[in-house]
This record gives structure tokens, sequence and C-alpha cells, in this order.
């Protein structure tokens, strides 16, 4: 188990010797000569909280072994108290490249501070939670993940699907390592391309007939022929995918009728309302876009804005992971076209931060970009 407390992070799982080696025995964590400042956690670990997540599996017959990540020693002492059956491992964090953030001052994670959401310390450690737990992973054995922190983990790394209890600051994860392993693979920066221009060979998914393009109206009609065009373009390029559009009340019967002609599947939403948006603004209703994430009778969703005209096929696009999108400005994506994967859980996590979390742009894309901030840039030309 990982655990995370700054984030802090618990690994369960049957490490292997050889794995404890290469990440423990440069050294204690805790080490003044060796502690890096901006990981330091001030998060207060609930340990009832803890003993709650981790629920049952402290009461199966074999033994946990756990590999503590971003703990200190009074912490690992608690650990020991709590779980004295238990066999733990002290993981060290492998250190960041200079390349990935030049000149740039490290936040601590959770901060609750404007930008909290884009620390490099918090993304160091989930991702080398990810790493240790796919590495950790035997064949049929599963692997847990517990993080200690304020804060949400990342979305489309640990995404709400694979949560198995949450108590207080403690968010326990059964990850899905095929899944995990794939994502890994990905660029961690935002200037290498997830699908490269000049890739030999593209990647196909798996099951066509659970992926879709979709694209939204509402509050206004204007953008109907846009949509009506943007299938017609999508069938042009030879895609056979699904094509389904969310459409409110301001569409009316006769231009809804229009739309399933030209091949949409047509599904009615109600609204939702951007909080800090004023009256009759432009982008009062763009979080409406949100209901994407509802079409879970879909496992992969490429959007595209109903102005959009596809000029060759993208289905590629299927094979890659939430959120792959084409970057914007900088480290943030255009949410014009995106891949997601639809999930209730992931819904609920959006509404509940609207009041929260202030949008860059005011819109539904700084919204977006500072939730899903682990994105995965696809081709400019797509």
């Amino acid at each position: 188990m990982i655990s995370q407390h700054c984030l802090k992070i618990e690994i369960l799982s049957s490490l292997s010797s050889e794995l404890i080696m290469r990440y423990v025995d440069v050294g204690w964590m805790w080490d003044k000569t060796s502690s890096d400042p901006r990981y330091v956690s001030s998060v207060n670990v609930q340990w009832e909280d803890v003993y709650r997540a981790l629920g049952n599996l402290h009461g199966e017959n074999q033994k946990l072994r756990i590999g503590l990540l971003n703990f200190n020693s009074t912490e690992y002492g608690s650990w020991i108290q709590l779980f004295s059956e238990s066999h733990f491992s002290i993981v060290r964090l492998e250190p960041v490249k200079d390349s990935i953030t030049p000149g740039r001052h490290l936040k601590l994670p959770c901060t609750r501070v404007a930008g909290w959401s884009r620390d490099v310390a918090r993304l160091h450690l989930q991702l080398s939670a990810a790493k240790l737990a796919v590495t950790s992973s035997k064949r049929n054995q599963k692997v847990h993940v517990l993080f200690v922190t304020d804060c949400f983990p990342l979305p489309n790394l640990f995404p709400c699907k694979n949560l198995v209890r949450h108590e207080g600051n403690a968010w326990l994860y059964s990850p899905d390592l095929k899944a995990l392993r794939e994502k890994l693979r990905l660029p961690v920066g935002s200037c290498e391309l997830a699908v490269p221009l000049k890739a030999k060979t593209r990647l196909f998914s798996v099951d066509r007939r659970r992926e879709a393009y979709a694209t939204i109206l509402h509050s206004a009609s204007e953008y109907v022929c846009g949509a009506i065009a943007a299938a017609q373009s999508i069938r042009q390029t030879g895609s056979t995918r699904d094509l389904v559009i969310l459409v409110d009340d301001s569409i009316s019967d006769h231009q809804r009728q229009g739309l399933e002609t030209a091949g949409w599947k047509v599904r009615i939403i109600e609204r939702i309302r951007n909080p800090k948006a004023t009256r009759d603004a432009y982008n009062e209703w763009n979080y409406s876009k949100f209901r994407l994430w509802q079409l879970t009778d879909y496992d992969k969703i490429i959007f595209i804005d109903a102005d959009l005209l596809i000029l060759r096929n993208i289905d590629f696009l299927f094979a890659m992971p939430e959120i792959t999108a084409t970057g914007n400005n900088a480290t943030l994506f255009n949410s014009g076209v995106m891949v997601i994967e639809p999930s209730n859980c992931t819904f609920q996590l959006l509404m509940e931060h609207i009041n929260e979390i202030t949008s860059y742009n005011g819109g539904d894309q700084g919204y977006l970009n500072e939730i899903f901030t682990w994105w995965h840039p696809a081709s400019p030309s797509t």
C-alpha cells in the first residue's frame, strides 16, 4: 500500500525484496541530509479514519506488506502500532529532473491556495505511487493504494471507480493495474505528444460498440447547422462510431429531428449553471458539458465542439486515456476536442467542487484544467 501525506501514500501489496532494495536502501526518507522541504506535509493523519478505510484488509489471513511513502518517523511508529503484524518498507522518491520544473518553486501539495492542483510535487508523489503499485504487483494479486490527503487524488490516474473507501482524508484505491501500467507509459510533461505526429503504427481500441463521438447544444440553437455538418464530416472520414448529441429544451423538436437525420443520437439534458457566472453571460450554462460524464453506456467519448469539422479519421484517439486533448496554451489543454471516460462518480466529483474551484477563464475549459491537471497531448493537427 502506498500512503500519501502531503499527500502521504501507502501501498498494500507483497513487495519483493528486490523492490524493497531498489526503493529503500538509498536511505530513510526523514533523514535531515536527504529530506526535501517541498514535500514536507502538514496534513494531520487521522488514524481512526485510516483504520476504517482499510476495512477488512487487515483482517485477512495473510500479513499485509506495506510500503510507506512520505511519512515521517513518528507516523512510521504509529503504523507499527496500528498494524503490528504487518511488514513495512520505507519507500524513497526518485528525484525530479531539473528539466521537468526549470526554476519553478514547488508549493506544498494541497495547500488550498491558488494553483494547488498543479503542484509538481503532488504529481510526482502520485506518479511514484502508481509506479510502485504496478511494479510491486504479482500475478492475480491485488494491490491497494492509500492516500492521506485533504485533496482528491488525480482523477485520471486514480479514478473514482477504483475508490474502495473514503474516510476523512484517507482514500483507499484498488487500481486497475493494466490500465495504470498503460498510463505510466505516456509522457509526463506536456511538451511531448502522447500520439506522435509520425507514428509508424496507430493504437486501436477493443470494443467499438462502447465508443462514441459526442457534442452538446444548449441555451441557443445557432449551432444546430454546425452540429449537422460535424456529423457529416465524421462520417466522411470513414468512422462508424455512434454519434451522440446532448441538447436542452432550447433546441426545438424540428431541430432535433434534423440532428437525428444527420446521424446524431439525441439525448435530452438539464443544463448546469456556472455558479460564478453573471446572469445571461456567455458562460452561464457552459458547465452543462459535465453531462458528458453521464454517458455511461459508453466507455470512451471523443468530445468535439459543435462548430468543428473533422477532416481526417481520428478513431485512434479512442485508444487513448482520459484526458487526451490538444494543447491550448503552455500547460493547459483545449476542451474543444478531448477524450473522456464517462463515469457517474467523476460527474459527482465535477459537481462537488464547482463552488470551490475557480476556472481560469470563467468557463468549462478552465475548470476542467484544474481537475484534470495530468493530461495527455494529442497531435495539434488532430
